[in-house]
């Protein structure tokens, strides 16, 4: 979609050595001043009369201060200029006569004159975070700053540094690809990185180079089986995450969101393998087949799986597939259906008094028939969650009812939970039947059967069965 097209092309200009010029004379220019100190620019500061805090930045810092009032040739030589007057004309003129020399101009709080916006920083050099709201939110920005600050190591540059100086050895020692992305892999995540962030740089240093003598070009591969949970992108846990990012193929089912598939690398293979009910475009035999084939390439393979990988999702066969071909593997567990419905639809699965058992259930078994085996655990007073199970719910309500659950017995059903496009039927075991006679409802759907589903939010909830339409 066009809104959620950037209005700008995030970058970061090379200032050291080279002028940034600062234009005005209080507490805009002298934060400029402040921010552009954390640089190595050669700061020009053009002020006929600076307040005694910008009087002292440029003392302080010995920096180029041009006292009278500002003239077009301030700006020769410079590579970005800040006018911060705080007073529009004069700001828009200085705006006016950058753009005459070429030279990338920000009017301080006015994002109509600004060519380029100041982003909030993380500093860590020489890594760096910027981050804009192209002038829609400087305060969320700020918010968004301070939460990274808390995330990001303070001697997390050291290990940046480090790195920088074992860069041509692995580039030596090393064949490009991916023996080279591993050791880089394993230089900033394992007990380099922990040395260098403690502050024993000499201790890493040493771990660094054992770490590149000992890589080995003919590495394995290796398989994670992910689950990336029930839709939303913040649900994915942050070793998803990080593994992600290791990826050499990313293998993913059509429920998996392209938002989430777009966390790996850039340059990682993409395999979509369907696995959507009803559309299958690969085999479960072929994607265990396209599992060890990778792996056994030497490549770092991620098979994302919606949900959780170990509930319906077919992670056993895949295990026991690369057991047997001998490739070694992780399971990476995800929020299951189950969990985020109950949660969006305000169900509590267990409750002292009401209900203490909770039964994971799919309305089809491997051959295509209605599973009775809980029926008896859901007469115990179990909550039922039901995958799976919308094409086949009136055979599921059937062999309830059969078995003796009370027909009133409360349901829930939640179609594509922590989406946006979710939604939340209520009703009662009788009506069950009614989310398949709902030509209105194509998505995923989860069932929650038992007494705790009395206590979905009816507010936000439609009937599961749909009203009839009278006859004209």
């Amino acid at each position: 979609m066009a809104s959620e097209r950037l209005s700008v092309f995030p970058a970061f200009h090379k200032v050291a050595g080279r002028r940034v010029v600062v234009v005005g004379d209080g507490a805009e220019a002298a934060a400029k001043v402040r921010l552009l100190l954390e640089t190595d620019a050669i700061i020009r500061v053009v002020s006929s009369e600076p307040t005694a805090e910008l009087t002292s930045l440029i003392a302080d810092n010995a920096l180029e201060h041009v006292s009278h009032a500002f003239r077009r040739d301030d700006l020769e030589s410079a590579v970005l200029v800040f006018a911060a007057s705080g007073d529009a004309e004069r700001d828009g003129a200085v705006v006016t006569a950058a753009r005459a020399v070429g030279v990338p101009a920000n009017a301080v709080d006015i994002p109509d004159l600004c060519d380029f916006y100041t982003p909030a920083i993380v500093n860590r050099a020489p890594v760096a975070v910027a981050i804009t709201t192209a002038g829609a939110g400087p305060v969320l920005a700020q918010k968004l700053r301070a939460r990274i600050e808390a995330l990001l190591p303070r001697r997390l540059g050291a290990l940046a540094r480090l790195g920088d100086s074992f860069r041509a050895a692995a580039d030596q020692v090393l064949p490009k690809g991916q023996p080279r992305r591993r050791f880089w892999s394993a230089f900033f995540e394992g007990g380099v990185a922990d040395a260098a962030l403690s502050g024993r740089i000499d201790s890493a240093r040493r771990l660094a180079t054992q770490l590149l003598t000992e890589s080995d070009a003919a590495d394995n591969g290796f398989v994670w089986l992910v689950g990336t949970g029930p839709g939303a992108e913040d649900l994915l846990t942050l070793r998803a995450q990080r593994i992600l990012q290791q990826a050499d193929v990313i293998v993913h089912d059509s429920l998996v969101p392209e938002s989430v598939i777009a966390m790996g690398r850039r340059d990682a293979e993409r395999i979509h393998v369907g696995k959507r009910k009803g559309r299958h475009s690969a085999t479960q035999d072929e994607i265990n087949a396209i599992l060890v084939r990778e792996a056994r390439a030497g490549r770092r393979v991620v098979r994302l799986k919606s949900g959780d990988p170990l509930i319906f999702g077919r992670a056993g066969e895949e295990m026991a597939a690369l057991r047997e071909a001998g490739i070694a593997f992780e399971v990476v567990p995800g929020v299951t259906a189950a969990f985020a419905a109950a949660a969006e639809a305000g169900i509590a699965l267990t409750q002292r008094g009401t209900a203490s058992s909770l039964v994971f259930a799919t309305g089809h078994d491997a051959a295509g028939d209605v599973l009775p085996d809980w029926a008896g655990l859901a007469l115990a007073g179990a909550t039922v969650a039901v995958y799976m199970g919308r094409s086949v719910a009136a055979e599921v309500a059937a062999r309830l009812m059969e078995a003796g659950l009370d027909t009133a017995t409360p349901v829930a059903a939640i179609e594509n939970a922590t989406l946006p496009e979710r939604r939340h039927f209520v009703g009662l075991l009788r009506d069950l039947t009614g989310i398949n006679e709902r030509d209105d409802v194509d998505g995923p759907v989860l069932m929650l059967i038992g007494p705790t589903a009395a206590e979905s939010a009816t507010s936000i909830a439609e009937p599961l069965r749909p009203a009839r339409r009278l006859a004209a």
